[in-house]
């Protein structure tokens, strides 16, 4: 049976570069306006433009699920998807849990599927950098090794 494999790598705080550095001070920031009454679970991203802007989300939930939206998406969902000419460089996320978890956070499957979605419409990848409550990161170079089967719309044109 063939395997998949890709590459990440675990990174210092201090290794950052300033940009991403930016971000996870924006991400974590976001995650204090989270809104998790039910979970307690709190999450914030920032995205980083090639234009070095910032978009940043954090999650809300809601009493009738699964109307809550992810912290990725809701910043992904900011993007001005009619400007074809700002891309996302990076997407870092982070979290605040009342749980012993304290493990880097990978997006859930819908979000992994949006980022691709994304990085599919703007034809370069998205590095994705994951942190914990403790400063670990987890940085991947490409979305799509975090969804390698993935969707998009190339499956769905007509002749």
């Amino acid at each position: 049976m063939p395997t998949y494999s890709f590459q990440f790598e675990k990174i210092n705080l201090g290794d950052l570069a300033p940009s991403i550095s930016q971000a996870l001070v924006l991400a974590k920031a976001a995650c204090e306006k989270a809104y998790a009454p039910y979970s307690h679970f709190k999450v914030g991203s920032a995205l980083l433009l090639d234009d070095g802007t910032y978009i940043v989300g954090s999650n809300h939930e809601n009493a009738a699920y699964p109307a809550g939206i992810c912290a990725e998406r809701a910043a992904l969902s900011s993007l001005d998807m009619s400007d074809h000419q700002r891309k996302v460089e990076a997407i870092v996320i982070t979290y605040q849990s009342e749980s012993e978890m304290k493990d880097p956070l990978s997006p859930c499957g819908i979000c992994r599927q949006s980022i691709a979605e994304i990085q599919h419409w703007q034809k370069a990848p998205i590095a994705i950098y994951m942190c914990s409550p403790l400063d670990e990161i987890i940085k991947v170079a490409d979305a799509k090794h975090l969804l390698p089967f993935g969707f998009n719309n190339d499956y769905l044109k007509m002749d």
